[in-house]
């Protein structure tokens, strides 16, 4: 097994920013056995390693030196079982994740419709627990295979050994330890549409479409957010930069009395999940630019670079609107992306 390591490799072509860093070391892995290969590499130049899939998550500021950067390009999807209407199906943590969801509608399966359009890989996906438009990862997984990278052993994590929570997991509060393999999910080909988002149904509606199935909503969803949504392809940025922060009663009561229109979600544990793009937007930052590291005009939640942006200028935007919105808002906004 030979491995293709580059040295002073630029990262640009793998991070949905379009940041041009670059690493010390780079190779991407097809199977268990070279990532194993890539690791042992490593360990005997005694350098770190950063494993990335499709670069959505990340926003990387400086150049990443005494570093091999392992990119997740193993790829396969496999029907495990089949028991009725229900399927588990497994999907290789390189398998492009948009591409993937189609793939399951195309069997005719039902549950990762919600989920579509979403930038990166398979196996990111449970690393922030994703989720869009009433659904997340956690509502359709069955499992996940990783490599413990302090002791090298395969381990296989059920639902309650990820420990998720919004946009969370064990794999991003012990970062860099797991390396995900291949994740399973229990899909149906009989499962109901979930069609809390308004915007989705009413996007039925205007179709006239009053029985939708799973690809109709994946369709209304794709629609939606290419309107919303910049395309990385076009448009260097990582999604939804901030996390919608949860707050206490009091806290919102007092946001409130200052602005009755501030949009809220009650939660099961009494708490309140606030929309960070109200805040955002509220706060006038919809749409500002500063050089090449800008606000998109749509979408208050998304930090984009305009082409030249570097990552220190869109971290420097990022902790200003973060410390805007303290200084109003008495609330502290989390970034999503992982910084390096």
């Amino acid at each position: 097994m030979s491995l293709d390591i580059r040295a002073n490799q630029s990262l640009k072509p793998y991070n949905t920013f379009g940041i041009d860093v670059r690493a010390a070391f780079f190779v991407s892995v097809h199977s268990d056995g070279e990532l194993e290969q890539a690791l042992a590499w490593a360990a005997a130049r005694n350098l770190r390693v950063l494993v990335i899939g499709g670069g959505s998550n990340l926003l990387l500021t400086t150049d990443l030196s005494e570093l091999l950067v392992v990119r997740m390009d193993n790829r396969g999807v496999r029907v495990l079982e089949e028991n009725g209407d229900q399927v588990l199906l497994e999907a290789e943590a390189g398998e492009p994740w948009h591409p993937f969801v189609l793939q399951t509608l195309e069997l005719g399966l039902a549950g990762l419709e919600n989920l579509s359009l979403i930038p990166g890989t398979v196996g990111a996906a449970p690393m922030q627990n994703i989720g869009a438009y009433g659904v997340e990862i956690k509502d359709v997984f069955a499992g996940l295979t990783a490599l413990d990278r302090d002791t090298l052993q395969v381990r296989d994590f059920s639902v309650a050994d990820c420990a998720f929570g919004y946009r969370d997991s064990v794999f991003k509060r012990q970062p860099g330890r797991w390396v995900i393999l291949r994740v399973r999910f229990k899909l149906s080909r009989s499962a109901p549409v979930h069609l809390d988002y308004g915007p989705v149904r009413q996007r039925l509606a205007e179709q006239g479409i009053q029985h939708p199935t799973p690809k109709d909503v994946s369709a209304a969803i794709c629609s939606i957010r290419r309107e919303k949504l910049p395309d990385p392809a076009e448009l260097g940025n990582a999604g939804s930069f901030f996390k919608n922060p949860v707050v206490t009663a009091p806290v919102l009561d007092a946001i409130r009395r200052e602005h009755p229109d501030a949009v809220a979600y009650p939660q099961a544990d009494g708490l309140f999940k606030l929309a960070a793009g109200w805040l955002i937007e509220r706060a006038g930052w919809k749409g500002y630019r500063d050089g090449d590291a800008g606000v998109h005009r749509l979408q208050s939640l998304v930090l984009v670079n305009y082409g030249g942006a570097s990552g220190q200028e869109l971290y420097a935007l990022a902790q200003r609107i973060q410390d805007d919105i303290q200084s109003r808002f008495g609330v502290t906004l989390e970034m999503e992306p992982n910084l390096y």
